[in-house]
């Protein structure tokens, strides 16, 4: 912003991973397939990556790779920095917390966040603490079905 004195949301990314990574803290992904056949795609959910790849190719459908990452794991916690896009505090709660989770991966995920007044002093527009735990407790007690802890940070 022209003028004005914003935190970098990347510059802010950049000086939370690289301290987690001096504490042990690591990348985590895993891979899977997907196919457009709802059937295939609920016998294949629970199955192992390569088990996936053989389903889906004897039911005669194309299989898709994708995957899933978070930030850092460590000791059976997932931590995500989520200083970008809005919609993305939604998905790494409700999509990759869980998906780790069910697959027994984490006990716990922890979603790192900006206060709504730390929003106001960044040069981008991501989503922000309050917000997001309205969203949360708008769902009731019963999801995300994953222990999380949402953690807002203020500005200085």
């Amino acid at each position: 912003m022209r003028g004005e004195l914003k935190y970098s949301p990347k510059a802010m990314n950049k000086e939370l991973g690289t301290s987690f990574e001096s504490k042990g803290w690591r990348e985590k992904r895993f891979n899977y397939y997907v196919t457009g056949n709802e059937e295939v795609t609920r016998e294949i959910v629970s199955l192992d990556y390569e088990e996936q790849k053989n389903l889906i190719e004897a039911a005669g459908e194309n299989p898709i790779h994708s995957y899933h990452q978070t930030d850092y794991v460590k000791n059976g916690v997932a931590v995500e920095i989520q200083f970008g896009k809005y919609a993305f505090i939604e998905f790494d709660l409700f999509v990759k917390h869980l998906g780790f989770y069910l697959r027994n991966e984490i006990d716990l995920g922890i979603e790192i966040v900006p206060s709504k007044s730390l929003l106001g002093n960044m040069s981008s527009g991501p989503g922000y603490y309050e917000r997001t735990l309205t969203h949360i407790l708008r769902q009731g007690r019963a999801s995300p079905s994953v222990p999380f802890i949402l953690l807002g940070i203020e500005p200085d």
